[in-house]
């Protein structure tokens, strides 16, 4: 789900590793550490600098209007940069579900390319700054959570925030992202955006009018089970509860 938490510690750790960072820290080897550090830092400054420059933009303009436009570079590389995630778990550098991991960071840099900076005309709806808004929160916290706790100095405040946060800003989110796609629909399905008629030479049809559809049906059977896996990993971390699950 694009808004997710990520509880799974996408691209920086599971869980275990978050509760016992000495271990996993010689587990990785200096050089992994140092890596997976550098990269957190890198993250949770490049979500800072957008925090700044969002919140700058609006007291100079007194409107949210072009805000998109301002920090839409900003937003599209460190979002990009993301996919590192997928690479770590995929090199066996972290140890959580790449499946997961692929399915969270992939639909946030569809959000990005394939609807906010496909379909301009909608880059001002009052939706891409909900979820823009609670993206940057989200992620700076997530990610400076992993920067701490990599570094066995994790303040209380952030380990707080990080299962507490997203108890607001996860359902807030989506319904910024479902707004968002809804409100692509129709310049989509009136340009014939990313569609493939028949006849071709393939012999292949593709309408993504009806694909963004499915992606909007996506979100009822996601959306409950991600919410509640982070809702379960916070009644452990915070509450030393023990809970059995399944691998993802």
């Amino acid at each position: 789900m694009a808004s997710s938490e990520e509880g799974s510690g996408a691209g920086n750790g599971s869980l275990e590793e978050k509760e016992n960072g000495k271990k996993a820290v010689r587990r990785r080897g200096a050089v992994t550490t140092a890596w997976l550090i550098f990269f957190n830092i890198t993250m949770t400054a490049g979500w800072l600098v957008l925090a700044i420059a969002m919140m700058r933009f609006y007291m100079e303009k007194g409107t949210y209007k072009g805000l998109y436009k301002n920090i839409q570079k900003t937003l599209k590389f460190f979002q990009t940069f993301a996919l590192l995630e997928i690479v770590h778990c995929a090199a066996g550098v972290v140890h959580t579900s790449v499946l997961v991991t692929g399915v969270q960071v992939s639909s946030r840099i569809f959000m990005v390319w394939f609807i906010t900076h496909s379909v301009k005309q909608i880059q001002n709806e009052e939706s891409v700054i909900l979820f823009l808004v609670v993206w940057t929160v989200t992620e700076i916290t997530r990610y400076s959570f992993y920067t701490f706790n990599m570094l066995n100095h994790l303040p209380y405040f952030i380990k707080w925030a990080r299962y507490n946060f997203f108890i607001i800003l996860y359902p807030v989110g989506v319904v910024g992202e479902l707004l968002t796609i809804y409100a692509a629909l129709p310049y989509v399905k009136r340009s014939g955006m990313f569609s493939v008629r028949l006849p071709n030479k393939y012999n292949v049809s593709f309408d993504y009018y009806y694909f963004l559809l499915i992606v909007m049906a996506s979100y009822v059977p996601l959306f409950p089970q991600l919410y509640f896996h982070m809702l379960r990993q916070r009644r452990k971390v915070l509450h030393g509860e023990v809970i059995i699950e399944k691998d993802d």
